[in-house]
């Protein structure tokens, strides 16, 4: 009994006399490896040009360091400026009235940049928060040399803007490179002289007005998206597989076109002198001083990016639909069912995976579009990400414009958390 017990726990060895252990160990590391080396492109692209771009773009909604630190464009070294002026804050608590060493420092870096040719950068900082201050820091600074003491009233003779406290305060917040303000901003939110955050003024709140227009259109569209792709797949679904094909060519056909063309397309139907208001006035439906306007407001922006999305709710809904057995309704109305009470109980819920992906991927897509709301969508039809390409290419704050899509990413990221707890992510169907 002993004998076969020894027997029993003698180590098992490979063909070669190695332990079984180590060897399975050993092919297992090699597996993991190989498998490694084979996604690490991928890994890196998605690095490269996905994560590191986001990371960047975070960072850069907090950070802004143009009034503190000058960079050369030629040689690219970096100088501290309005280092005096930084000093004095730090030496005086916030609230502190700014006093003759305070307009001292103020001049003393005045004449630094422009030594360094660095007015304007330092200004358009503080213009980001407070209209107007480009200009007046490069008009003290054309005249910073012949500055004479006492300080404080020859920048107030220069010009009195330099005595008001909202200045001061959005130079204090902006010694510090990292600050919270782009975010407010974002908000349409801002602080007053004691630091409280308050809401800007009713005609400069652009922002929430324009995340609430996104939202709304963007569920819009994807509503509406639902209502014409489900017939169309549940049509692509049951037809015999030759006839489907020919269909899903008409389906796909979108994206081998240019989305530039598709949307000039839009524009040429839906202006005012366009085809589609000519054939009404045409029919008698319309008169011609009665046309529609489909141009440049939020209707022309739900027709054309319901038309580019719509293949994006139809092929997640074909890719469930095509599965499903004809003969579960089949079976349900030789029970005594109805059609409706057939397909509301048993074929529709076998979509939902189908509809909760198509309906994910055309919001994301909607709520991130531009150059559609662009072209047809006018002041009215916009969506805050065109305020973030406006930031981005004209004003160039970029804080700004980094904060905002910050902010919708957020939303995003929310959403998808909440669709993976009501539904759960792992019944989400894209193909």
């Amino acid at each position: 009994m002993s004998d076969a017990m020894a027997n029993g726990q003698q180590m098992l060895t490979t063909a070669d006399g190695k332990p079984l252990k180590q060897a399975l160990a050993r092919a297992q590391s090699h597996a993991k490896r190989r498998a490694f080396l084979l996604v690490l492109p991928l890994l890196a692209f998605i690095l490269i040009t996905f994560v590191a771009p986001i990371g960047q773009m975070l960072k850069r909604s907090v950070h802004n360091d143009g009034f503190t630190m000058h960079t050369d464009i030629g040689s690219g070294v970096e100088t501290p400026i309005m280092v005096n002026l930084k000093g004095w804050f730090k030496a005086n608590p916030a609230g502190t009235s700014p006093d003759e060493p305070a307009y001292a420092a103020l001049a003393a870096d005045l004449v630094e940049l422009k030594r360094l040719r660095a007015p304007g950068q330092a200004g358009t900082r503080i213009n980001y928060e407070l209209s107007g201050s480009r200009s007046l820091f490069t008009k003290a600074a054309r005249k910073a040399d012949k500055l004479e003491p006492p300080y404080k009233q020859a920048l107030l003779d220069l010009d009195e803007d330099w005595g008001d406290p909202a200045l001061w305060r959005v130079m204090r917040d902006a010694s510090s490179a990292y600050t919270s303000n782009f975010y407010l901003a974002a908000m349409d939110r801002t602080r007053d002289l004691d630091g409280k955050v308050i809401m800007v003024n009713e005609n400069r709140q652009v922002y929430v007005k324009l995340f609430k227009r996104t939202l709304f259109l963007s569920l819009l569209i994807t509503f509406l998206t639902f209502v014409l792709a489900y017939p169309i797949a549940h049509l692509l679904a049951v037809l015999p597989l030759r006839h489907s094909n020919l269909l899903m060519i008409l389906v796909l056909l979108p994206f081998w076109t240019s989305l530039l063309v598709r949307t000039t397309s839009w524009m040429v139907l839906l202006q005012s002198q366009g085809v589609v208001n000519d054939t009404l006035v045409g029919m008698g439906i319309l008169g011609d001083e009665n046309r529609l306007q489909m141009m440049y407001n939020q209707l022309g922006t739900v027709i054309a990016m319901t038309h580019i999305l719509l293949p994006f709710m139809v092929l997640p809904l074909y890719s469930v639909m095509r599965p499903i057995n004809p003969s579960y309704v089949r079976a349900a109305r030789s029970l005594g069912a109805t059609s409706w009470t057939a397909f509301r109980r048993v074929y529709f819920p076998q979509t939902v995976p189908g509809i909760g992906a198509g309906a994910l991927l055309v919001f994301i897509l909607a709520v991130g579009y531009y150059i559609t709301p662009a072209l047809v969508g006018g002041a009215d039809g916009q969506l805050i990400s065109n305020l973030i390409a406006f930031h981005m290419q004209k004003s160039l704050n970029w804080s700004l414009a980094a904060a905002l899509a910050a902010l919708l990413l957020g939303g995003i990221l929310i959403l998808y958390w909440l669709y993976d707890r009501l539904v759960g992510i792992d019944n989400l169907k894209l193909g």
